[in-house]
């Protein structure tokens, strides 16, 4: 494999993982904009974006650029999230110059009226539909309140009413400020022409308009407490926690997941023999979630109602244990066994690639293979853990209850 890269004249930058051995070809556009770049009033703008872009172009109608993703027999898909929005797809190597041509054209859409209407009532009954489907809407919630006015805590499908009240202008306003080239990457993966893909993309790309897309990264003022939020016709009780974790900008964010991995993994974690063996809840886990300047430690216990109260005091237990006591070093190596077999076994599918290589460049981190990366993880020491599991703790989390139970004696 061969990594190779290119900043085109008006800030656009190419990064490709070149294998001459892979059968397909994955290009993915990766935009510095979510949620977290939102402003008041416009909830929502950046995943609704993301479905406009794919309702036409000047060059292409909606329907052409699903029929021609069709004929190429591609795997694609857009996506967004708090501090990123990702056009993707996967395809045969002779489709290459198709594919970006395509990408590339819909990195300019028409963002059309008429379109803007119709698609607004679709993302709007996205949100209803997400409510409705467990934790309902516990996610964003607990984000939210743990968040609080700090941009993280923003939804990102939006409200009902931040959507309905979207107008046209304010989105063609938010990507004149969001998809400057200076503020995206081309990401590429497997079978590539690198010479050639640079030929193209300097041609559907090159004419673009570069203008600056600043991101203002401030520190969260983190909130604990408790919530309930009251779902009498839910079957389960979703217990969700969140405290204060490792950042991306943060030295200790690998050993953070090795912990997160020994504590709440889904299989042989010390939640797994704790609620899932035990039968004491459906699913448990423990997640590591690092953004710029930002960080969250999340737990999610499903159960039954009747056993709420009990699990959220048995987390808080297993977390006390693990901080002062620590983990063992066997416990050590099958967490970095696992990581690292997750990691290999990942890499051997080209968009796993090409999406490693777009979001270390969303990190500002510079590249690293799938070795190198499990590597890192290799090097990460006990000492190193046990620190991490004694910084990110559920001392004092937020903690969100969804579901049908009401009567909460002990949070």
């Amino acid at each position: 494999m061969e990594y190779r890269q290119h900043r085109l004249a008006n800030g656009l930058e190419i990064h490709a993982e070149c294998n001459d051995l892979a059968y397909t070809s994955g290009f993915g556009f990766f935009v510095k904009a979510g949620s977290r770049d939102e402003t008041d009033g416009i909830g929502g703008v950046s995943h609704f974006l993301e479905h406009m872009v794919f309702k036409g172009t000047p060059n292409r109608t909606a329907a052409e650029v699903n029929l021609q993703l069709d004929e190429m027999g591609s795997a694609s898909n857009a996506r967004t999230g708090e501090e990123s929005t990702i056009y993707h797809a996967s395809v045969l190597p002779e489709f290459q110059s198709d594919v970006v041509a395509l990408l590339s054209d819909i990195m300019r859409p028409s963002l059309r009226l008429e379109d803007f209407e119709t698609e607004k009532k679709v993302i709007v009954e996205e949100i209803m539909m997400y409510a409705d489907q467990p934790p309902y809407g516990g996610y964003e919630r607990i984000m939210e309140e743990f968040y609080g006015d700090h941009p993280m805590g923003q939804s990102v499908l939006g409200t009902v009413d931040s959507v309905t009240g979207l107008t046209p202008e304010a989105m063609r306003s938010y990507f004149e400020q969001r998809y400057s080239p200076s503020n995206m990457v081309l990401a590429a993966a497997g079978k590539i022409d690198f010479d050639k893909l640079v030929d193209d993309v300097e041609r559907h790309c090159g004419r673009w308009k570069s203008f600056p897309a600043e991101r203002t990264c401030p520190a969260p003022d983190y909130r604990s407490g408790f919530v309930s939020m009251h779902k009498p016709n839910s079957v389960q009780q979703y217990l969700l926690q969140m405290a204060p974790g490792a950042t991306l900008q943060s030295e200790d964010r690998y050993a953070a997941r090795v912990a997160t991995t020994i504590m709440g993994d889904d299989a042989g974690s010390r939640f797994y023999w704790e609620f899932l063996d035990s039968g004491l809840a459906e699913s448990a886990g423990v997640g590591s979630y690092e953004h710029l300047g930002c960080g969250s430690l999340m737990t999610v216990i499903c159960c039954d109602p009747s056993k709420a109260e009990e699990n959220l005091e048995r987390a808080k237990k297993l977390f006390n244990q693990a901080a002062s006591e620590g983990v063992t070093e066997k416990e050590l190596a099958m967490a970095k066994r696992k990581i690292a077999s997750h990691i290999l076994l990942a890499s051997e599918r080209t968009d796993t690639r090409m999406f490693s290589v777009g979001t270390q460049w969303l990190n500002d981190q510079p590249f690293k293979t799938p070795a190198q990366i499990a590597e890192v993880y290799e090097n990460v020491t006990l000492d190193e853990v046990n620190a991490a599991l004694q910084k990110y703790h559920m001392r004092s989390p937020m903690t969100l209850a969804v579901g049908p139970k009401e009567d909460w004696l002990a949070v």
